[in-house]
């Protein structure tokens, strides 16, 4: 089994690994790409608690959460895993990375 860099997005196969630093530094990606299905999920977990009422909107967030960490990773890999690195280095510290949120941005600038 390979191992997997904890500053990578990406597993060997390719597939997101959505740890705390990856999804810190998309988070402004995720919060643009999917807010329809957040509001979505939101809107049903207000109108219900159950949680069982709202994992179709849930799963459809985990489906447009990995899809776009897939295609960050696709379009600018380099600039990603350095993001990732600086965020899992500095235990998620933003103010610690904006040097690697710049360079991410510039390469995969928020659509």
């Amino acid at each position: 089994m390979a191992s997997v860099s904890p500053s990578s997005a990406v597993d060997p196969s390719g597939e997101p690994i959505p740890t705390s630093a990856v999804l810190m530094a998309a988070s402004r990606h995720i919060g643009l790409r999917c807010e329809a299905e957040n509001l979505e999920f939101l809107r049903c977990k207000k109108k219900d608690p159950n949680p069982e009422k709202c994992l179709d909107k849930g799963q459809q967030v985990t489906r447009c959460v990995l899809g776009l960490l897939k295609d960050l990773h696709q379009r600018c890999t380099k600039e990603m895993d350095g993001y990732v690195g600086c965020l899992y280095y500095y235990t998620n510290e933003f103010d610690l990375c904006r040097k690697e949120q710049q360079e991410f941005e510039k390469v995969c600038p928020l659509e």
